[in-house]
């Protein structure tokens, strides 16, 4: 996530985590069937999907009996005093998903309330995709797409219904640490670019040594130690920003999950620890186009859209260097490209995320460098080649309100300075208190996930985009790039290759498709291969 760990608020009186398991509650995973999808249109359903509750929401007492480990912000120190006894005495127990947590699933699709009323009181929820009843769901994504379908319009401001990935262990850490007993089954090995010190159970030891109560959240606090890890936001949105975010961790195993103690884990400084916290985003909103994404826009948020998300190496295999991520979207049967930046002398048009997007991006921004710094979107791509876990969340933001995602931020900065204004929420909203209290109702839908080949995933008729006006009080600087934000390639295109002299295509680049009207000839030693219907491909 962009600025903050993903700090949770569950006013349940009992709710904790421990890596024990207790046997009060059966654990049943909610089913969420998905598909696999090859070149041609074929699709097969991974009928046996489903979803396990993260286990910092879980219910954790004293092996045997019903005494709270935890409760509130604060750890039950007459029952355990040091990480290892808390791990070896309390127990994490199975979740009713429906009743307590809100999570409910028809099919391939997966709601996610934001508060659920009950005998207690639930906020928020994060959930991972199971590939068994043990195992988390591992996906590499080098060279292929992912898609899948949304509801935000339930989302105000404040709010982030997210879709991710992160390296965990695919077993949650339990063959590693011999404290933990709970494994995936029991949503444990939770990790992330924030190196969050939220957990409270890392490497199958309690985080409470050095606990300290948060001052605003009444159900959460930061421990000692953090957990690191890369992570590839795909998506973090409402219905009025959305963007979409690698970020490498200088970690073991090439961004796998690693324990953090101090400056590690980005604090104080928070550019001086294991991974990049700020990521190279792209918001449509952010890098000039204000009429793309939100009710009534060109992506409409009203209505539920199909989002496809690509990842393109060099040399077009699940070996190669990630060298781009493309994102576009499908909604009433048009293939919308993604918008392009809008910052005419300041930017290049760029429709995706590439080294040179990152790099030009963050200069004219005067954004920190940390994701060059920790290896950027080659060092993304070696971690999503190990690896990772989907992640569905739901959650408001008691750090700094989702500012960063849906308004002005940093909020004393001139929201006119390109790169500061990322969405028309107000500055003083998004405060948890109020969104609770104001917007029980929300919630988001995922649906329809989809992981195959470029170009299998989806289909529909793929429409050019308006030209934006430039964003208000920007004026092209006197003299500069002579740049104008036109319509992209088509959204399957990798954008890093351009025809080569004598309208011959260069490796990689398209070579035909339905409405393309580009180069046709493939440079030597290449040769043009139908991906799809819509495009072909020199390879």
């Amino acid at each position: 996530m962009l600025v903050s760990s993903l700090v949770f608020s569950v006013s349940l009186a009992a709710l904790s985590l421990g890596q024990q398991v207790g046997n009060y509650t059966s654990e049943s995973h909610p089913r969420l069937s998905w598909q696999t999808c090859t070149r041609g249109g074929s699709c097969s359903t991974n009928s046996n999907g489903a979803v396990a509750l993260d286990a910092n929401w879980r219910w954790t007492h004293i092996t045997g009996n019903y005494t709270n480990c935890y409760t509130g912000n604060t750890w039950n120190t007459t029952v355990c005093t040091s990480n290892a006894q808390c791990a070896s005495q309390c127990a994490v127990e199975g979740a009713n998903y429906q009743q307590t947590y809100g999570i409910t699933t028809s099919g391939n699709a997966l709601t996610l309330k934001f508060v659920t009323r009950g005998e207690n009181t639930n906020i928020g929820s994060r959930v991972y995709l199971m590939a068994s009843e043990s195992k988390y769901q591992m996906f590499n994504v080098l060279n292929k797409e992912f898609t899948f379908d949304v509801d935000v319009s339930k989302l105000p401001c404040g709010l982030n219904g997210a879709l991710y990935f992160v390296q965990m262990d695919e077993d949650g850490g339990m063959a590693k640490y011999s404290g933990n007993k709970a494994g995936a089954k029991y949503g444990t090995g939770y990790c992330d670019s924030q190196c969050p010190r939220d957990i409270k159970y890392i490497n199958g030891e309690a985080n409470s040594e050095g606990w300290t109560a948060s001052p605003n959240d009444t159900n959460a606090g930061l421990g000692g130690f953090g957990t690191c890890c890369g992570e590839m936001d795909i998506w973090e949105a409402n219905s009025i920003s959305s963007a979409y975010t690698p970020h490498p961790c200088s970690t073991t195993n090439d961004g796998g999950q690693q324990r953090c103690t101090g400056q590690e884990c980005n604090t104080p400084d928070r550019y001086g620890g294991l991974c990049d916290p700020d990521g190279c985003d792209f918001n449509a909103y952010r890098m000039g186009d204000r009429t793309y994404y939100g009710p009534g826009m060109t992506v409409d948020t009203n209505k539920k859209m199909t989002v496809v998300t690509q990842f393109i190496t060099d040399n077009n295999s699940t070996t190669g260097t990630l060298v781009e991520i493309r994102r576009l979207y499908v909604q009433d049967g048009r293939v919308i490209p993604h918008a392009s930046t809008n910052f005419p002398g300041l930017l290049d048009p760029f429709d995706s995320i590439t080294e040179k997007f990152c790099d030009d991006g963050k200069r004219a921004f005067n954004d920190a460098t940390s994701f060059q710094k920790h290896g950027g979107l080659a060092h993304m791509g070696r971690s999503l080649a190990r690896g990772h876990v989907l992640v569905l969340s739901i959650w408001d933001d008691h750090t700094a309100k989702m500012l960063w995602l849906d308004s002005s931020y940093p909020v004393d900065a001139d929201p006119n300075v390109p790169g500061i204004a990322r969405g028309t929420c107000a500055t003083d909203s998004g405060e948890p208190e109020d969104v609770e209290a104001n917007s029980p109702d929300a919630q988001v839908i995922f649906s329809n996930i989809k992981f195959g080949d470029i170009g299998s995933t989806y289909s529909g008729t793929t429409i050019s985009l308006p030209q934006p006006p430039l964003p208000p009080g920007y004026t092209p600087p006197a003299g500069g790039n002579p740049t104008t934000t036109t319509a992209g390639p088509t959204p399957t295109v990798p954008s890093t290759t351009t025809a080569a002299p004598g309208a011959t295509q260069t490796k990689f680049g398209q070579c035909g498709g339905v409405g393309y009207s580009g180069p046709t000839q493939c440079a030597a030693g290449t040769t043009c291969t139908a991906i799809n219907q819509f495009y072909s491909q020199c390879v």
